[in-house]
């Protein structure tokens, strides 16, 4: 009985060897797109930061999946995050855009800075115990995989366009600093972690994955902003979401799903009422038919 117990493989080690795998070969593929700025390769370059802002979404999810969240784990995707998301990024807009420019370097310092910056703030709510519930539903400040990606713009407009004044000094490095501004600040961005997809919306999710998927294939760039304008706009609704449930302590252990519904129920109800004017005046709006 012994004998075949001992046989028996143990999976644990397995399981908690997976996303931490993950994580390096995010780190891999963050060092790489240095490498292949310096080879003039743009088109993996850009790729090779985006496969691991793609592996860096994945990592953490594995491992809750699998039941293997370690201490180790967490460290070691937070300095891969520094190096894939400030580093990598820096490194491969100075070498396509700014080499040979000294301000170009000092621009390229202070965004690494402001990511690290940003990731250090980031680990530190996450031990805050005694923040709402609500608070995890939503960043402080625009997270270093998206900023990764909103940083190399310049790139692949250069890439799609050509050169141009999207390209100069002054207009690459203003916005690297308007960047590492939305990383560092306070702003509210939404968590991907509070959307559900409901059934009736899976026929839409589909056919917008298979748009991406052919984008992808044909014009990758013009893909990357779509995405890049899409979040961006995406900000302003998250910074009025947050207030709306910020202003509201009922409202804070409530599931983002039944927040969205109920907020969507009192604007009906806000919607139906009369007008001031039409009150007094004695006016109702016509009935549809």
């Amino acid at each position: 009985m012994s004998d075949n117990r001992s046989r028996v493989p143990d999976l644990n080690g397995g399981r908690l060897l997976v996303p931490s795998a993950m994580t390096v070969l995010a780190i891999c593929a963050g060092l790489s797109a240095a490498k292949f700025a310096l080879d003039d390769r743009i088109d993996l370059a850009v790729g090779m930061i985006a496969a691991a802002a793609l592996l860096d979404g994945l990592d953490g999810r594995v491992a809750r999946l699998l039941g293997a969240t370690t201490k180790i784990g967490a460290e070691l995707d937070s300095l891969a995050d520094a190096i894939n998301f400030g580093v990598a990024p820096a490194l491969t807009i100075y070498l396509v855009l700014l080499r040979g420019e000294d301000s170009g370097w000092v621009l390229a310092l202070i965004y690494t800075c402001a990511i690290v910056l940003r990731l250090a703030r980031f680990n530190t709510l996450l031990d805050d115990t005694s923040a709402p519930k609500f608070t995890k539903d939503f960043f402080v400040g625009v997270p270093a995989p998206a900023a990764a990606l909103i940083a190399l713009l310049p790139i692949a407009a250069e890439q799609q366009f050509g050169y141009g004044w999207w390209t100069s000094a002054a207009a690459v490095g203003s916005w690297m600093m308007l960047t590492a501004a939305l990383a560092v600040s306070r702003i509210p961005t939404a968590s991907l972690k509070t959307f559900a997809i409901p059934p009736s919306a899976l026929v839409g999710i589909l056919i917008v994955v298979a748009v991406g998927a052919a984008l992808l294939v044909t014009f990758p760039y013009i893909l990357m902003f779509v995405a890049i304008l899409g979040y961006l706009v995406h900000i302003p609704f998250a910074w009025r979401s947050r207030r709306w449930v910020e202003k509201r302590p009922e409202e804070w252990d409530t599931p983002p799903r039944e927040r969205r519904l109920e907020r969507r129920a009192r604007r009906q109800v806000t919607r139906a009422r009369p007008r001031k004017s039409e009150a007094r005046l004695g006016l109702r709006r016509p009935e549809r038919r």
